[in-house]
């Protein structure tokens, strides 16, 4: 009995955190919140609606366009030695391509490089960890390989997550993923 109540209970969250919405604006505002200044990315048609265009047209953030996300890691420690706060926003494939940038710079010379990932094709009723895609589902254990705390903003409520964790790296002068389990929808 208790099991068939566990059981339906899980299935009444997944369905819950399948309806739960996201939205770019609580997430903006918590970046701003954070004092990060400058966002650094590459063109994504996942984010554009909910965040990059309103990034773009935000007057209190300075969004710098890259060709490539590992490039976004030299560029944000830079930043960091100037008293700038820099906040990366990539999809996961990025992130995979990035790693040997973030594990010199990131990771071995201890910088906060504050990276909001996205997880592309995330289903939003599973775990990250179990995800039907193989790159979702290798992003928190890489990340836990390499010692970077991980956060996973999949609804409104989570977005209470963001300023405490880039405050953190920058505290902690250490790297911060923060991994955004679904589209963000244009408020």
């Amino acid at each position: 009995m208790e099991a068939q109540i566990a059981a339906k209970s899980d299935k009444s969250d997944k369905s819950e955190q399948a309806k739960a919405e996201l939205h770019g604006s609580n997430i903006i505002a918590a970046i701003k919140a954070s004092g990060v200044e400058f966002v650094l990315s590459v063109p994504d048609i996942v984010t554009s609606a909910g965040l990059l265009r309103p990034i773009a047209n935000d007057p209190a953030l300075r969004l710098v366009r890259v060709c490539k996300e590992d490039e976004c890691i030299g560029i944000a420690s830079g930043m960091h030695y100037t008293d700038k706060r820099a906040l990366i926003l990539i999809q996961y494939t990025g992130f995979l391509d990035s790693l040997n940038a973030i594990r010199a710079v990131a990771v071995e010379y201890k910088q906060p490089i504050c990276m909001m990932v996205g997880l592309l094709g995330h289903e939003p009723e599973r775990l990250p960890t179990e995800s039907g895609r193989y790159g979702v589902r290798i992003i928190e254990p890489i990340c836990d390989a390499m010692g970077i705390p991980h956060h996973l903003i999949s609804q409104d409520a989570d977005v209470a997550k963001i300023k405490p964790a880039i405050e953190k790296a920058y505290a902690d002068s250490f790297p911060v993923a923060l991994l955004i389990g679904r589209r963000p929808l244009a408020s």
